[in-house]
């Protein structure tokens, strides 16, 4: 392996500036920043570990430039000497680690922009176009002379950070549907002066940015565009996106015209397209969820890369090291960018170079402690690596006290419980009553999209081993086990039971659970209805669907399905796309009232329907399993009761419980 991914790991130049290697740190992660946009203390611990991880070239998180007109909370626009003095602290350190560091400035959403402090009290956009959520809010068009000082405040923006030690900045950008996007595509500009009507004019935006910047930080500065290749909309609307292989009819920008593009862009003076797919309409391009397949907008990069000299690097979970090392070894690309990766393990690279694979914790695509947390206005962070945006403050450092540690269960909570407190230097005993570990995330991860799911288990017993932790398997704790451990703290992981269906005709053969449904413990005929809508009935739905040819029909209580805290919109868009697709019958504000001899009866709109099922699914949650807890809690040991046996949650709950009392022992 090592051999093959050797092209990642050759220098490369954009514009003036030398890169170690061929990956780059796609524009997410800390927004952890002082009042004038200059990265904290959290900030820079974020970045440097990454740099210290190995990325050749870091992109920062976004900073608008002007300071009115759509922008965010802090702005390049005041950017002084303290803005300058703060970021050089980032930028001295990263470069310590041979890394280049670039900002991403951008001028804002225009009609992408969200609830709170996402949409303005000014809703902007290209023309009069509907706000993405919600449709009923209409965006005016900004006049000439709000883009030329827009696009004056992105030379003066790039000078500020040419002065705080950039190597370059990234320009936000054709990409996505945001504000300079809206200028691009037809669809969203109609205007009449000379931002609108031709090709060219569309994209005077874009083109006067780069060469204001150029003018203002001289020609050697370098400058990449976030580039989206082709926007995959079916029209206006979060229910208007394409899926990857979909035959439809564009909406928005096209592969011929994004090869007209990428040349004028190149011609303009950027030095890099840094390119992925999507608009917020079909949002899970720029932020492929789990549904999403490896390397999702390669094609697309690669056909660009043919009409430009310019280097072109991909983003859309390229952390396929093999995939990735030959896309740049063919020369159809320049170079991958990697994102979650690097929130979930920051030694993603250094761990790829020395063919370390099997010690990578692999991101799995669940955007819950991410890009949900940035939008419920929270820092980002990673749901299966709680440091992240913490690096300093979640350090694992050695227990002043090295203690007797027993963890009772070997789901990933308690293996998280067990693994953190082996690292900080106690002795620690696992003990699971079944012959395998990772608890309920087995049959979680039995579904064919959940690769990255099996794969952090793997992570997890491999960490066990290395880290000294003693497993017991198929052993039942009582409390004979319990005086003879002398442990000096307990864990208690036993996590949760499946919840019942409590109407006549439940203990039907036809009915069977979730757990044994992804197990294939009991047999699944052709017509299935899954009682259930929250994330895991909706994704066996779609399984059984894709993988099996089943005719599946969902039912839900609630007037939405998928209304589930936490659950990221790209993620759900795209699931509620292929659901569609894939013509699975929805029923919602239903009420199950018997299992008959025929399938399922239930209310729905005050009527009494029912339909034909060979098996009945329910996923209708769970309940916490606190009698382990409850026997023991007074045994004398210093007991803890985490994950899901303290509280159902996600998985993010589950892992972040248990990281943070571990850390507390």
């Amino acid at each position: 392996m090592k051999d093959k991914i050797n092209a990642l790991f050759q220098p490369m130049k954009i514009g003036t500036m030398e890169v170690k290697n061929r990956i780059a740190m796609a524009p997410m992660g800390s927004h952890s920043k002082n009042p004038d946009g200059s990265f904290n203390q959290q900030g820079v611990d974020f970045y440097v570990a990454r740099a210290k991880g190995g990325v050749g070239l870091i992109v920062t998180t976004g900073i608008a430039c002007q300071n009115k007109l759509d922008s965010m909370r802090a702005t390049l626009a005041t950017a002084g000497d303290a803005y300058i003095e703060a970021s050089k602290k980032l930028t001295e350190e990263v470069h310590k680690y041979g890394a280049k560091i670039i900002i991403q400035i951008a001028n804002g959403g225009g009609r992408n922009r969200k609830d709170g402090f996402f949409l303005d009290d000014d809703p902007i956009s290209s023309s009069e176009n509907p706000n993405v959520w919600h449709p009923e809010i209409m965006h005016r068009a900004l006049t000439t002379e709000e883009v030329q000082f827009l696009i004056q405040s992105y030379a003066d923006g790039a000078y500020a950070v040419k002065q705080a030690g950039f190597d370059g900045v990234e320009v936000h950008a054709l990409h996505e549907g945001y504000l300079m996007d809206q200028f691009s595509m037809e669809c969203t500009n109609r205007r009449t002066d000379q931002y609108g009507g031709s090709l060219e004019n569309r994209l005077g935006y874009a083109t006067e940015t780069v060469k204001a910047i150029k003018e203002k930080c001289g020609k050697d500065f370098p400058v990449l565009i976030r580039y989206s290749v082709k926007s995959y909309m079916k029209g206006f609307g979060t229910d208007k996106g394409a899926l990857l292989g979909e035959e439809f009819k564009e909406f928005g920008r096209d592969l011929e015209e994004s090869a007209k593009i990428a040349k004028i862009l190149q011609d303009a003076g950027y030095d890099a397209l840094d390119a992925d797919n999507g608009t917020y309409e079909s949002w899970y391009f720029a932020h492929p969820p789990v549904y999403m397949p490896k390397a999702c907008n390669l094609a697309d990069a690669q056909y660009i890369k043919q009409f430009v000299d310019i280097p072109v690097i991909c983003a859309g979970k390229m952390d396929d090291p093999e995939i990735s090392a030959e896309a740049v070894a063919s020369g159809s690309i320049d170079a991958i960018s990697v994102g979650r990766a690097l929130l979930a393990d920051p030694e993603w690279v250094n761990k790829v170079q020395t063919d370390n694979l099997a010690d990578i914790r692999p991101c799995i695509g669940c955007h819950a402690g991410c890009l949900e947390r940035f939008f419920d206005g929270k820092y980002t962070s990673c749901a299966i690596n709680p440091q992240v945006g913490m690096e300093r403050e979640y350090e694992i450092k050695p227990a002043d006290v090295k203690k007797n540690i027993m963890v009772i269960g070997g789901g990933i909570s308690g293996m998280e419980a067990a693994r953190v407190s082996a690292l900080r230097g106690h002795k620690v005993d696992l003990y699971e009553r079944t012959n395998s570990l990772g608890g309920v995330f087995i049959p979680a991860s039995s579904m064919s999209f959940k690769e990255e799911d099996k794969r952090l288990i793997q992570w997890y017993v491999k960490q066990l081993k290395d880290t000294g932790v003693t497993v017991h398997m198929n052993t039942e704790v009582n409390e004979n086990i319990i005086k003879a451990s002398k442990p000096d703290s307990i864990f208690v992981a036993t996590g949760s039971a499946a919840r019942k269906l409590n109407v006549d005709g439940a203990s039907s053969e036809k009915v069977i659970t979730a757990v044994e449904a992804l197990l294939e413990t009991k047999p699944i005929g052709d017509k299935v209805v899954v009682i259930g809508g929250g994330l895991t009935g909706v994704e066996i739905g779609y399984s059984l669907t894709k993988d099996n040819g089943k005719q599946v029909e969902i039912l839900e209580m609630l007037p939405e399905i998928l209304q589930i805290q936490g659950l990221n919109s790209a993620n759900k868009m795209m699931l509620q796309n292929l659901i569609a697709t894939h013509n699975i019958g929805v029923h919602t504000g239903t009420k199950v009232t018997a299992i008959t001899s025929k399938g399922v009866q239930f209310e729905e709109n005050g009527n009494i329907v029912e339909l034909e099922a060979d098996t009945i699914i329910t996923s209708i949650g769970y309940i916490s399993d606190k009698s382990l807890y409850e026997a023991i809690k007074d045994c004398g040991a210093d007991v803890h009761l985490i994950g899901d046996a303290s509280k159902v949650s996600n998985l993010m709950g589950a892992i972040w419980d248990a990281y943070e009392i571990a850390m507390a022992i």
